[in-house]
């Protein structure tokens, strides 16, 4: 059974998802507060996991008790009115927000002067957010850029447990000391750096120039950007947001529905690989604002960690593609990137005999089938042409599995944009 739309009901709504799966409550939502403003475009997305597991650098088990989280965010689309999705997806309780603000980043955890916008929910400042759900904030006046960061601040004054985040972030945010720094310009109250992002997990955009909705880049951690320089906005989807934005006339904005570890078929321990790719495919893509095509590069996990075999992710990819095309989009399906070396590092099927088989089998189907409206070769783009089950070392990050920042700019160079422009 597949996942109901967290965001579009207005009445709070329980619903089973499968067996075994706990129930999901969708929020009353804002999602259509400022809809005279324009059509709405998802320009960032910060799929979300269960809070677990926490590190120096993500303190998502314990979670949070009366601090701010300062998320520091990159757009996929320029735009002059904004609004920012709140998340609780893995609560297990309602989430309660005292204060939300939304900012250009200046330095670090600092402000731009003069962009601090404070965030409301119907009117009001502060907002409890169900367990299981998402919800907008009323929309904003702020103008950004592509690949502009913004700082999204969220203060809780209680206990949050777990908290639900965006596990990767690939930059810096931050984290405040005691108490509600949510409308702090400077950066003196956020002592801690962090590297992934808490309770919120997306930022819609009017666009200020014609709207021509949003593509999704579905994936795992090389979609994610890992192993990409930090802080720099080198993930594949960034470097396609450059080309885009290039281009004269209306495009597409770009979110990136990533988790690092996901795998297409199941959900992986732990949970911080996320839900799979079919069971988060409805809040994740289908689900985004705009949404209208959707890039799939997902499966290496599959192989790698699980000992996949090529027929059953073929048989996800078709599901994958009939869903996406109930509701009208278009699928571009991204071949396998080379993991040959792989092995001594990540262990299982990932470079092995074996999984180079399955990861073959996997891209000739891509390539052949004719089932996705349309491919893109990262493979090609990639690999080594005196051997091609390794990556170019130019565009391998060293450890055979993840892109460098030249493998993930190769690797949009082989976007055929015409192809996207055409087919939206």
């Amino acid at each position: 059974m597949t996942r109901p739309s967290l965001r579009t009901a207005v009445v709070a709504l329980a619903t089973t998802l499968a067996a075994g799966a706990s129930l999901a409550v969708a929020a009353p939502s804002s999602a259509d507060s400022g809809a005279a403003a324009g059509p709405w475009s998802t320009a960032w997305a910060g799929s979300p996991v269960r809070g677990s597991t926490s590190t120096s650098t993500c303190p998502s088990a314990e979670g949070l008790t009366d601090r701010t989280v300062r998320n520091i965010v990159t757009t996929g689309a320029a735009g002059d009115r904004i609004r920012v999705r709140l998340s609780n997806t893995f609560g297990t309780s309602d989430l309660h927000v005292g204060h939300a603000t939304v900012a250009r980043q200046g330095t670090g955890a600092s402000l731009q002067p003069g962009t601090l916008r404070e965030l409301t929910f119907s009117g009001k400042k502060s907002v409890d957010v169900p367990a299981g759900a998402e919800l907008f904030s009323d929309p904003v006046n702020l103008s950004v850029q592509e690949l502009a960061h913004l700082s999204v601040s969220v203060y809780v004054p209680g206990s949050t447990g777990p908290v639900t985040n965006h596990r990767l972030g690939m930059q810096h945010s931050f984290l405040s000391g005691a108490g509600d720094h949510a409308g702090s310009r400077g950066g003196s109250g956020y002592p801690t750096s962090i590297t992934c992002m808490m309770l919120v997990d997306g930022v819609d955009v009017v666009r200020n120039r014609d709207a021509d909705g949003t593509v999704v880049t579905l994936g795992d951690s090389i979609t994610d950007g890992a192993a990409s320089t930090l802080n720099a906005d080198r993930r594949w989807p960034d470097y396609l947001v450059r080309r885009l934005s290039a281009l004269p006339g209306p495009v597409p904005a770009v979110a990136n529905a990533a988790i690092s570890g996901n795998e297409v078929l199941v959900d992986r321990v732990p949970d911080y690989f996320g839900s799979s790719a079919l069971n988060r495919l409805d809040r994740d893509v289908l689900d985004q604002s705009g949404v209208r095509s959707v890039i799939v590069l997902e499966g290496i996990n599959d192989i790698g960690a699980a000992g996949a075999s090529a027929p059953s992710l073929i048989s996800g990819y078709q599901e994958i593609i009939d869903r996406a095309h109930a509701r009208g989009l278009k699928v571009y399906g991204g071949t396998l990137v080379p993991f040959m070396g792989s092995n001594g590092r990540f262990g299982g099927d990932y470079g092995t005999a074996y999984g180079e088989q399955q990861r073959l089998a996997v891209n000739r189907w891509i390539r052949t089938s004719g089932a996705f409206d349309g491919v893109i070769d990262f493979d090609k783009a990639v690999r080594d042409p005196a051997d091609p089950s390794y990556m170019l070392p130019a565009h391998d990050s060293g450890d055979h599995l993840h892109p460098g920042d030249l493998g993930y700019e190769a690797m949009a160079d082989a976007i055929d944009l015409d192809m996207i422009l055409r087919n939206r």
